[in-house]
């Protein structure tokens, strides 16, 4: 470079040109000389390895290196090629015996230039391995942004403290140990971002929320479906479409109810009860439990315990002339012995989990008849559906066992009073 640089001095004397003038110039030429040259490695760059490597993309089956040509990170890299060798060739358009500040003023726009690309390109890598990372099954619902948005904060701080040392000429070693003094300071501007990675470490090692999830955290009005996890918050989308923002922290040092464990069983629970008037229990008489042995679902389970009624009755000499005496079946165990069979008969009845009808304790409102199974079925609204229809057979025939529901007294029942 420096024979260039005489020779075009040298002509420029020949063509009549003082020295002092012809110097300057050449000096020119050369720094013009090498910005054409990094503008022509920059399109090599660009147009011929970047286009290359997209042909090597599309002959691939890998995820990676498509999110690579997509998001431009080789174009991104390739912008620090230009860069470092005008920072290198620089001196080349100045006197090596003279210190230039217009030199050192160029050298340090480049130096800042390469700082910023490769924050820009540390920054795209690191979001597309969070892309690649959730497309994998097994990783996918490990909530890894927050992870990657605390590393890109700390490329960015240390990137525009590597700048600050540029710009003032001093070591970053400097401005490094000025921070450490003021980490107080700094723990109390950051202190929401360092308690979100430390919940959001805790989150994930402990397994306690992914993307996707379905929680409740009746404190912060969240009911619905996790949509992300950052290091700052984590967004809810209710049932109603409103989104929630939680901090991270929140999850951990307060109580939430996360319904994971429903999504992944075989069923979802279904626990409801209905109040049966005192008043309309009875034992069955003869003519009653012929009437129950007409249901399908009741017919082997009336001959089967009338069986052993009547064994147990014979065997221990009791008077069956007087109810009180002796074991007897009542329209209200018959109709619980009903509904267990009936919920068996569901499809969408889980098979694996529990399945019973219970009774409660008896209190001022009734009798308490609860019916305590799952459904397979745990889509919201087809699971609402299964248990609608449950409960509107369960009331439509519980007149047929001779019971009554429960009820509080309203302004139809007192219309006939005093007639």
């Amino acid at each position: 470079m420096h024979t260039i640089q005489k020779w075009v001095n040298d002509r420029l004397i020949e063509w009549g040109i003082i020295s002092d003038a012809a110097t300057e110039i050449d000096n020119l030429i050369v720094f013009i000389l090498i910005i054409l040259i990094a503008v022509g490695i920059d399109y090599v760059c660009r147009y011929f390895f970047l286009n290359m490597f997209k042909r090597l993309a599309e002959k691939t089956k890998n995820q990676w290196d498509d999110l690579i040509v997509e998001r431009k990170i080789i174009h991104k890299l390739m912008h620090m090629i230009p860069a470092i060798l005008v920072y290198v060739l620089l001196p080349l358009a100045f006197p090596p015996d003279e210190p230039s500040k217009l030199l050192s003023f160029l050298q340090m726009g480049c130096q800042v230039y390469i700082v910023a690309v490769s924050l820009r390109f540390v920054t795209a890598s690191l979001d597309v391995i969070h892309e690649v990372y959730n497309r994998k099954e097994v990783l996918k619902n490990r909530p890894l942004k927050g992870f990657i948005q605390l590393l890109q904060v700390c490329i960015y701080c240390i990137g525009t403290i590597l700048i600050i040392s540029i710009l003032i000429g001093k070591s970053p070693v400097t401005l490094f140990t000025g921070l450490g003094a003021s980490a107080a300071i700094l723990m109390l501007v950051f202190k929401d971002t360092i308690l979100g990675f430390v919940a959001g470490i805790q989150l994930s090692y402990n397994d306690m929320l992914h993307p996707g999830d379905w929680i409740t955290m009746e404190k912060y009005g969240a009911n619905g479906t996790v949509l992300e996890v950052t290091l700052n918050a984590v967004k809810v989308r209710n049932f109603d479409n409103t989104i929630t923002t939680i901090p991270p922290y929140a999850l951990v040092s307060d109580a939430f109810q996360n319904w994971r464990g429903m999504a992944e069983s075989p069923g979802r629970r279904i626990k409801r009860s209905i109040n049966i008037d005192m008043n309309s229990v009875c034992f069955c008489t003869p003519e009653m439990l012929e009437k129950f042995r007409k249901i399908s679902l009741l017919t082997d389970y009336i001959d089967r315990k009338e069986a052993e009624l009547h064994n147990y009755n014979q065997e221990h000499n009791i008077d069956a002339s007087i109810q009180v005496n002796g074991k007897r079946q009542t329209n209200i165990g018959v109709f619980r012995a009903y509904l267990v069979n009936y919920l068996r008969s569901i499809p969408e009845v889980s098979k694996e989990l529990t399945c019973m009808v219970r009774q409660l304790q008896p209190t001022e409102t009734g009798i308490p008849i609860e019916l305590y199974f799952f459904s397979s079925v745990k889509e919201w609204v087809l699971y609402e559906n299964i248990q609608s229809d449950v409960f509107d057979h369960v009331l439509a025939i519980i007149p047929e066992f001779g019971l009554k529901v429960f009820q509080n007294i309203s302004g139809n029942d007192l219309k006939g009073v005093g007639r």
